[in-house]
């Protein structure tokens, strides 16, 4: 852009009576501003450079899906990477690394992939870093029409086991053992 220096501008020049005895003070009013309106030229390199990257990412967009690579995966490439993404994700973020640790991934056809989870909430807490793995998997296997399905899985789920609960499962299999927790008043706290 070129910059024109401002012109001097039109000054006025007023004069005010006063008295005999001061002499004439002259006070200049502007009535033009001082600087003027930068005035564009024809070529201007910034506004240059913002259209052609507007027109590259209107070219990617226009990329078809048929065009991208669909590569055969193994199950064992996918149980490597699944791996190595948790092992990442538990040195970022380790809460969030033990609610996603119990979900199951398994291939089920060429190109989908098959996840059961236990709860609706790993589900979803999941769903905040499932596009960090399957970006990288895609790009790491070449594979960009891979799909997911989810199945909800009661039996993965993790439960805490305590004394009492063991204790529990022994009294369903043999009922004399809460008679002898009685005699004895056993403490499975």
């Amino acid at each position: 852009m070129v910059e024109k220096k401002p012109e001097p501008s039109k000054v006025e020049e007023k004069k005010t009576e006063t008295t005999s005895a001061t002499p004439e003070k002259i006070i200049k009013k502007i009535t033009e501003p001082i600087a003027k309106k930068v005035i564009s030229s024809e070529f201007s390199i910034l506004a240059n450079l913002n259209k052609k990257e507007e027109q590259e990412e209107i070219h990617i967009a226009a990329k078809k899906e048929e065009d991208l690579p669909e590569h055969h995966f193994s199950e064992i490439d996918l149980q490597r990477e699944w791996k190595i993404f948790l092992d990442d994700l538990q040195q970022k973020n380790t809460v969030l690394f033990y609610a996603v640790n119990t979900l199951k991934i398994h291939k089920k056809d060429e190109n989908l992939i098959h996840i059961l989870y236990p709860s609706d909430s790993v589900k979803h807490e999941f769903e905040k870093v499932q596009a960090d793995f399957f970006n990288h998997f895609k790009r790491k296997v070449n594979n960009y029409k891979i799909e997911v399905e989810y199945s909800n899985d009661i039996s993965l789920k993790k439960e805490i086991v305590t004394k009492k609960s063991i204790f529990e499962k022994y009294v369903e299999i043999n009922p004399i053992l809460k008679d002898l927790d009685d005699l004895l008043k056993l403490d499975l706290s």
